[in-house]
């Protein structure tokens, strides 16, 4: 196994808790990867650039994806803390809120559907994107060495379209029901400290409006 840098280990061994032994030794090399690989960070990728290019056994680390049970609701919540802890302190916490699309088709991802592409679009130009509909909560703060505010993702939660739920015994959420359920569980975390949240003309509705008095 590669050996990883004391300052990476530092900032990973706090999830140790969320896997077993063996699971965790493989999500170290998978983090450290993602991080170091350019363009995209597919699994095949990841290996190849951490030297594992060769690795026969190379199916356990899909396995860390797609077999082996952990929580990404309680992930989420250490890497919160850990991004208060670096650039906010004690004070109150200002989120951005949106959604993105992750450009996704084949048989098997069954919630795949067809949204409006913002960054292809315009006010009189309409594209269309196949893909996954993810909702995103970012912590939004002022970065030293890029001297400027970034939208640091901690939170995602997968926003499929009303189709996707036509023939399934749960009914379909609005991006604004995703959006209070995300802000409250944020601020179940945080307890007493304040929350701002910030987001586009989409989310100016009365039903948030009302679960803001909940956020200070």
């Amino acid at each position: 196994m590669p050996i990883l840098p004391d300052e990476f280990l530092s900032v990973i061994l706090p999830y140790a808790s969320l896997f077993c032994k063996r699971v965790f030794a493989h999500v170290q090399l998978l983090v450290a990867g993602a991080v170091l690989a350019p363009g995209k960070r597919t699994i095949s990728s990841v290996l190849r650039i951490i030297g594992l290019n060769n690795e026969k056994a190379f199916h356990k680390y899909h396995r860390v994806l797609s077999h082996s049970q952990w929580s990404t609701l309680a992930a989420s919540r250490l890497l919160l803390d850990q991004l208060l802890n670096l650039f906010v302190g004690d004070g109150p916490l200002i989120i951005g809120i949106d959604e993105t699309l992750e450009r996704r088709w084949g048989p098997k991802i069954q919630a795949r559907g067809i949204y409006r592409d913002a960054v292809r679009s315009s006010g009189s130009h309409f594209v269309k994107c196949s893909g996954l509909r993810w909702m995103s909560v970012m912590l939004l703060t002022k970065v030293s060495w890029a001297n400027r505010v970034w939208a640091l993702p901690f939170l995602t939660a997968l926003a499929p379209s009303e189709r996707y739920y036509a023939d399934k015994p749960r009914l379909h959420k609005k991006l604004t029901d995703w959006a209070r359920q995300l802000l409250l569980q944020v601020k179940r975390w945080v307890g007493e400290r304040a929350v701002i949240a910030v987001g586009d003309s989409s989310y100016a509705v009365i039903d948030l409006l009302t679960c803001r008095a909940r956020l200070v």
